[in-house]
């Protein structure tokens, strides 16, 4: 009985001693470790397709999912750091460099972008631009006698645009905008005309005329063209230019209309400017270059007003250049300008001086010209709104100008 009970006592201890080994081996088992940032040394590289996600099934260094061991005990998982999404397509491989992902990667990336969205993911807020031309429109009301004719208010006129009526955006009643003005003078022995009134009658032009807002050039033209005195507001300049001018024998009258009208297209159209070409001829052309043709059209590019004198020293002469001088009254007539005759070198300064009336006397008007494709000529009408005042008064303008093609 004692040797049984010694047996039972034996059996008891050796049970003990095994469960508390496996206690101290299941305590013996290492804990997981948490890394701190300094240990986290393979996170995704910038610009790669990984999102926290293993490159090859591997985790990462540092990086464990929570769980539960083998043993039954919970672990916490370590904290992954992760980039913030830098595109909509983020998480998906990036496209290897080949024929159609090359330098042309960037622009397919551009041309692929959803309708309303930038690249770094914000909104794009659309921006309307609109692109349309002034046209200023400058306008003489005269009677049956060639008086300007006064009072006539914006409501007063009807402006078209190749037959399509056009809505009145500017208006100004004597227009004060300021004027940018071409004083081409010729200079060829064919002229027969006094040189002192000639001085003195654009001497007092230049003093009657101009004003602190304006400008005005000079230039002399016959074996060819030459500008005697750029752009000035010192009328004293202007009166020591018509001092320089030198006499040739030929005229360059068609080449000095287009070299004078694209110089008057550099002067600011800002305020509702006026370009004005002041010519002062007997319209015979006698030397090659420009043509009639080339020249008109160039005042018209420049929305230039081309005021003719035409000097006619015999009116019976057989030998008056009268194609010469038609064509300086179509010149006049097609910009919306006007001609003077003038016989007596004394009447000169009268010429002079209902230019400048007249450009006292205009109407200004402004329309926004509506926006077509192709560019080439527009043709320009105005009307006065009450039919019988309409047929009493006489309207001169220009008869339109040149489009620019739409790019």
């Amino acid at each position: 009985m004692r040797w049984t009970a010694a047996l039972l006592g034996s059996f008891l201890v050796l049970a003990t001693s095994g469960a508390w080994c496996r206690a101290q081996e299941t305590q013996a088992e290492p804990t997981p470790v948490t890394p701190t940032a300094k240990q986290t040394t393979n996170l995704p590289q910038s610009g790669s397709s990984q999102t926290g996600s293993p490159q090859s099934g591997a985790q990462p260094t540092g990086s464990q999912s929570s769980g539960t061991t083998s043993s039954g005990a919970t672990t916490t998982a370590a904290p992954v750091v992760r980039r913030r999404v830098a595109h909509p397509n983020a998480g998906l491989p990036e496209p290897v460099d080949g024929p159609l992902t090359g330098a042309g990667s960037a622009a397919q990336s551009a041309a692929s972008q959803p309708v309303g969205t930038l690249k770094n993911g914000g909104s794009d807020v659309g921006t309307l631009r609109v692109k349309a031309r002034l046209v200023n429109v400058a306008v003489n009301v005269v009677d049956a006698h060639g008086a300007p004719a006064g009072g006539f208010e914006k409501k007063d006129f009807q402006l078209f645009e190749d037959g399509r009526e056009q809505t009145v955006a500017v208006f100004e009643r004597e227009a004060t905008s300021p004027l940018s003005i071409v004083l081409a003078i010729d200079a060829s022995e064919t002229v027969v005309t006094s040189e002192r009134l000639e001085r003195e009658a654009a001497k007092h032009f230049v003093h009657a005329i101009l004003r602190p807002q304006d400008e005005i050039g000079l230039m002399e033209f016959a074996d060819n063209v030459r500008e005697v005195v750029p752009f000035t507001n010192d009328a004293k300049r202007i009166e020591e230019g018509l001092g320089e001018i030198r006499r040739g024998d030929e005229t360059a009258l068609y080449n000095a209309v287009f070299l004078a009208s694209q110089r008057l297209a550099t002067t600011s159209a800002a305020a509702g400017r006026r370009r004005v070409l002041v010519v002062i001829s007997d319209g015979g052309d006698s030397v090659g270059g420009k043509r009639y043709e080339e020249a008109v059209e160039e005042a018209e590019r420049a929305g230039a007003m081309v005021y003719s004198i035409i000097i006619v020293p015999i009116e019976a002469d057989a030998g008056r250049n009268t194609g010469g001088e038609h064509a300086l009254i179509q010149l006049a007539e097609d910009t919306g300008g006007k001609y003077y005759t003038v016989v007596d070198p004394k009447d000169l300064e009268p010429a002079f001086q209902h230019i400048s009336d007249d450009l006292r006397t205009q109407y200004l008007l402004g329309y926004y010209a509506p926006e077509q494709g192709s560019g080439g000529f527009r043709r320009i009408k105005v009307k006065l709104t009450d039919a019988a005042l309409d047929a009493k008064y006489n309207l001169r303008y220009r008869t339109g100008y040149f489009a620019e093609a739409k790019p």
